[in-house]
């Protein structure tokens, strides 16, 4: 399970390492194009929060941190798939993943 920590306020996301390598690639992308998006996952379940968000943006630190060394073998149709679902709601919902 690696982590996504975005923008130190809150304590870090946790995400299997696969479906957080493939997520690199969609927010990289985005962001590179310096397009914003909202992304959504469940918050845990000892938490009193059903759902989380948060605006995605260029200029706020992210860090993406993988708990296995070795690179994950990335799906380029599971990127598209992600891309599209992103691009057509404007959300990323990571629980759908």
């Amino acid at each position: 399970m690696g982590s996504l920590e975005y923008n130190s306020s809150r304590p870090a996301i946790v995400i299997e390492d696969g479906t957080l390598a493939h997520l690199k690639i969609v927010i990289a992308t985005k962001l590179r194009r310096n397009e914003s998006f909202m992304m959504t996952w469940l918050s845990k379940p000892e938490s009193s929060a059903g759902r989380m968000s948060i605006w995605v943006h260029p200029s706020i630190p992210l860090v993406i941190e993988f708990d296995d060394p070795q690179p994950t073998s990335i799906d380029p149709n599971r990127v598209t798939e992600m891309m599209e679902q992103l691009n057509a709601r404007g959300e990323l919902l990571l629980d759908q993943l």
